[in-house]
């Protein structure tokens, strides 16, 4: 019964090493590539050159819905910024596609499966969770929680200078 239990361990042991999977906090440069709303792909390997917003929200968060007209007025003010809103819910597209048209956004939205998160980010622990991808497509900033206009700008100045 002992060398049963203790390959079934060393089994376990190989099994958990070879599944590591990689986050943001970890992945150098992260892969995200999701269907928005309107049909079309958001790939971030695409946005390379410039910054990029990666922003889960959720329809039901009011933070979320509070900081959408920052991150709107963000990207509008800057050529070289892009986002992607990923919205982190179990509920169907048309909830979502609802919500869409009577919140206007100046950048494309996308449902998540929350069962399967993209693999390069963690799975927020609270929303909105955001990320400043930077030119170079590695994360220059994650923010928990709501962000400002001037939150944005204030990582997008810092990241600039390194």
């Amino acid at each position: 019964m002992k060398r049963i239990s203790f390959q079934a361990l060393a089994a376990l042991a190989v099994l958990l090493a070879s599944a590591s999977v990689v986050h943001a906090k970890d992945a150098k440069q992260p892969k995200l590539v999701v269907k928005t709303l309107d049909g079309k792909s958001f790939d971030l390997a695409a946005q390379r050159g410039h910054w990029v917003v990666v922003n889960f929200w959720a329809t039901w968060c009011g933070p979320c819905i509070k900081e959408i007209p920052d991150i709107s007025a963000f990207v509008t003010a800057h050529k070289d910024v892009t986002a992607i809103g990923l919205a982190f819910e179990d509920t169907d597209k048309a909830d979502v596609d609802k919500f869409a048209l009577s919140h206007p956004v100046a950048y494309p939205l996308a449902q998540l499966d929350v069962y399967k998160p993209p693999a390069d980010f963690d799975p927020p622990r609270g929303l909105p969770t955001t990320y400043l991808i930077g030119p170079d497509g590695s994360v220059a900033k994650k923010f928990t929680g709501p962000i400002t206009l001037a939150d944005l700008e204030t990582a997008l100045a810092a990241g600039a200078a390194k």
